[in-house]
């Protein structure tokens, strides 16, 4: 059965005494008794006074006593408020960002710089960085070229922005001999150099909206060889770099050996992790899932903090930080919000 919480509004010292134990847990990972909240609070309030306090943000289910101590951590429910209410985030002065832009030099290729981010956020937060591909649309095309493996099989080699390549594997309704390859090839090359993938798109399907007693059979094998090259769903799917996991094993609340599994599978399966990241893809700024708020048992104390990243006011991904819900949000919020404003500016075409 869920248990039902109050939502009367915190008192004002109810909130200061829910800061300082959030604030003393997440600084050392042991449970926060009554006697430091009153030795530290500054509040002219007795010992059963703090006491009272912290039985009612028991009952209202922002903190809970475990099993082994008397003191208190904060629930899943203590932390969202803490974040959204009590929660002063860092300066961005703190961070080297004439640094981290070296570290992410434009003139690296698309998975040099991605892998980069994760590991500048491992690195910063000692967690978990994650960071998705960029959606494989966003790039020029500068160079296509098509190349025959088996009768109905395409190598597709595509270079975009001067600098990435992409190998594709196509299937085709027929067989295409080297000659009309190049055909198609010199076509596409003319009708689409220079303008993204996702134009390249819209333009095919215009074309195959056109009078189809007007095409000839050039431009009939250039739109069925492409079509199967631009489709959305024929692209590799969308999949992400992840450094600094082992950071996890740190945190007592996670190294339980059945924990480490359950998260380590849920790595490894990446499912979970692409459908929690792809949920953050339509919101703006810096998005947060405390513990049970992801819907994944394997991330029950754990929390992810997202941004999305992007170039020329397109959307190409997300990254963020995954660790324990105990993690320090003010300090790890503005090392992911400025990660992510680094790498699409280094992902930004021409740059």
């Amino acid at each position: 059965m869920v248990q039902q919480h109050s939502d009367e509004p915190l008192t004002e010292r109810a909130q200061h005494l829910l800061r300082m134990l959030v604030h003393r847990y997440i600084q050392d990972g042991q449970p926060v008794g009554s006697r430091m909240l009153t030795r530290n609070s500054g509040l002219d309030l007795s010992a059963a006074s703090i006491r009272n306090v912290m039985a009612d943000l028991e009952e209202a289910g922002y903190i809970q006593s475990p099993h082994t101590s008397a003191g208190r951590i904060p629930t899943d429910r203590g932390y969202r408020f803490f974040v959204d209410s009590l929660m002063s985030v860092s300066s961005e002065d703190g961070l080297d960002t004439d640094s981290l832009r070296v570290r992410l030099d434009s003139g690296q290729g698309t998975d040099a710089l991605v892998d980069s981010a994760s590991n500048i956020l491992s690195g910063l937060t000692h967690l978990a960085g994650v960071v998705t591909l960029p959606k494989r649309d966003f790039g020029a095309i500068r160079h296509l070229e098509f190349l025959p493996l088996t009768e109905r099989r395409i190598l597709a080699i595509l270079v975009l922005n001067d600098q990435e390549v992409q190998n594709r594997v196509i299937e085709t309704d027929r067989a295409y001999t080297p000659s009309e390859l190049q055909q198609v090839s010199n076509y596409l090359a003319a009708e689409f150099a220079g303008k993204s993938v996702a134009s390249v798109r819209r333009g095919l399907l215009d074309a195959m909206q056109a009078d189809q007693q007007h095409m000839n059979s050039l431009m009939t094998s250039a739109i069925a060889v492409a079509q199967q090259l631009f489709d959305e769903g024929s692209a590799e799917s969308e999949n992400f770099v992840m450094a600094g996991e082992t950071n996890l094993m740190t945190f007592a609340e996670l190294s339980s050996v059945e924990k480490l599994k359950e998260l380590f599978e849920a790595f490894g399966r990446k499912r979970d992790i692409l459908h929690l990241l792809d949920r953050c893809l339509s919101a703006d700024g810096v998005q947060i899932f405390i513990g049970e708020e992801s819907g994944y048992q394997a991330f029950d104390g754990v929390s992810l903090v997202t941004s999305t990243y992007q170039s020329d006011d397109e959307i190409l991904g997300v990254l963020g930080v995954i660790g324990p819900t105990r993690m320090a949000y003010d300090r790890v919020i503005p090392i992911v919000d400025v990660t992510a404003r680094l790498l699409g500016h280094a992902l930004k075409p021409g740059h």
